[in-house]
């Protein structure tokens, strides 16, 4: 088992690791992993939950605050402990080994696999936009289908994973590339969406109802009912509609990740932190108003025309697509598609490229395969990598990352409510502990961030089961896992601190 907590050896400082990633590119992979294709899509699921413009708005607000609150906060635990592994870390020195191994089991099996595996055929989807043939089954074994897109897929995440096995520069720099691109695309989509494309007609209807609370229920297609929501209701759908904000915002962690890999890491992991939350969140409330100004938030799935479905109903909730064929007619399918080609590319080179460096501590802690606990020649967890693609392969080839990724939502928020207790733990078990940055406003920031976070779980808990029931199953499975890694601990903790070829 793992060395008494407080003199485990420390991750990423001996083993090789080499530090390329500057503040630019910390920042980028914060922007990258973060920014996917939610932000085109998950605004249709809100504005059917919460009704008004202003309460979609309010919605994107409220995630995005939380997010940047939770990224000051990991800001501290950044600075005490920058090494490779991150929130894995900061779980196991402000609990104990188990806490930790529960979030790296939850994240290897889901958190960071499925949201490999569904970046990966959303970019499979939206490129067969361009390469119709994508789309069709190739292969039936048996009752398991297998689609062009699916290997697609599974060819991206493939290749990328070989661009993060070859060092950390050239991962920096596709990643520099991919996300500077989309930043650029999505803030072109804002201005042309905002100061051009502004339609009257969506604008008056988008005001006369913006504070009117309806949540709207849908069955194949169709709609059951609209209720109208006042008092707790409203707090209620507020909660529900969380759900796509936060997962849209998610992945900004993993900066923290690749700390070993970072120049000066206690200072620039918590700024680049504070400015990546800050960007994305900016650019995610920018680009909600310019579906607002363009299209009507209210809509009816049984109409014909796109301004007629509203955001509720864009066709497949592809909101971006909507909006974007009243500003660019025909050809917007394909702006769209290209837009989310990149964006999507880039984030699971961020994903990728940070999610092995988890697996890469847990093996150094005997709680993981012990040959991902070893670097390659290119002074990168390869073998890490490797498993990692792997198993985000086989959730692709499954079918069921979409569910799963639903099931985690509560475990996901629990995990961020942990770590950011586990900065008042850490003040008061190492009060004398180094710590370049100070989260600001503490205790009453974090405090908040708690409450907030802990509010919405608890929503969900109460008003989505079947997402969040799963979720919580799936990490009590970590507890026996736990046990088996540590019995057999001792044996799979790497044994030398050189590079494995």
């Amino acid at each position: 088992m793992s060395a008494p907590q407080g003199t485990h050896p420390d991750p990423g400082t001996a083993e090789g690791f080499k530090k390329e990633l500057k503040l630019l590119d910390a920042t980028m992979i914060v922007v990258g992993s973060m920014i996917g294709s939610g932000i085109f899509i998950v605004s249709a699921d809100i504005a059917r939950t919460v009704g008004g413009a202003g309460y979609l708005l309010l919605v994107w607000l409220i995630a995005g605050l939380i997010t940047v609150v939770g990224a000051l906060s990991y800001g501290e635990l950044a600075g005490m402990f920058p090494r490779a592994g991150g929130q894995y870390l900061y779980l196991r020195e402000s609990y104990n080994p188990f806490v930790a191994f529960l979030y790296g089991w939850t994240f290897f099996a889901v958190i960071q696999t499925g949201t490999i595996a569904a970046v990966a055929v959303a970019f499979a989807k939206f490129s067969s936009v361009l390469i119709p043939s994508l789309g069709g089954p190739v292969l039936l074994i048996g009752g398991l289908r297998v689609t062009g897109a699916q290997l697609f897929a599974i060819s991206s995440i493939l290749l990328l994973t070989f661009v993060s096995t070859k060092g950390i520069r050239g991962g920096k720099i596709l990643q520099d590339i991919f996300t500077i691109a989309k930043l650029l695309a999505l803030i072109g989509v804002i201005l042309v969406g905002v100061l051009i494309g502004r339609n009257s007609h969506a604008i008056s209807a988008n005001m006369a109802t913006f504070w009117n609370a309806t949540w709207t229920h849908v069955s194949n297609g169709r709609i059951v009912s609209i209720d109208t929501l006042t008092g707790f209701g409203v707090i209620a759908a507020l909660g529900a509609a969380m759900v796509g904000a936060l997962f849209s915002s998610d992945a900004w962690n993993n900066i923290t990740f690749t700390a070993a890999e970072v120049v000066e890491p206690r200072k620039t992991i918590p700024l680049s932190l504070v400015m990546g939350t800050g960007m994305v969140i900016v650019l995610y409330v920018l680009a909600n108003i310019a579906y607002v100004f363009i299209l009507p938030v209210q809509g009816s799935p049984e109409s014909l025309n796109v301004a007629g479905r509203g955001i509720q109903f864009a066709t497949e909730d592809r909101v971006g697509t909507a909006a974007a064929s009243l500003l660019f007619g025909d050809t917007a399918t394909l702006i769209m598609a290209a837009l989310v080609m990149i964006s999507t590319f880039g984030c699971n080179n961020g994903l990728i490229l940070a999610g092995a460096r988890v697996y890469y501590a847990m093996a150094r802690d005997g709680l993981f395969f012990k040959s991902a606990g070893t670097l390659n020649g290119s002074a990168v967890p390869a073998v890490a990598l490797r498993v990692q693609a792997l198993w985000a392969s086989v959730l692709c080839l499954s079918g069921t990352y979409g569910d799963l990724l639903d099931y985690v939502v509560f475990a996901v928020l629990l995990f961020y409510i942990l770590t950011v207790c586990g900065i008042m733990i850490l003040r008061r078990k190492r009060p004398d502990a180094e710590r370049p940055y100070r989260v600001w406003g503490y205790p009453v920031l974090p405090a908040l961030y708690i409450v907030a976070a802990a509010a919405i779980a608890i929503d969900l808990l109460i008003f989505k089961p079947a997402y969040t029931i799963p979720g919580v199953g799936i990490v009590l499975l970590g507890i026996p896992i736990y046990f088996i890694w540590r019995r057999f601990g001792e044996r799979q903790k790497p044994d030398v601190q050189r590079p494995s070829l």
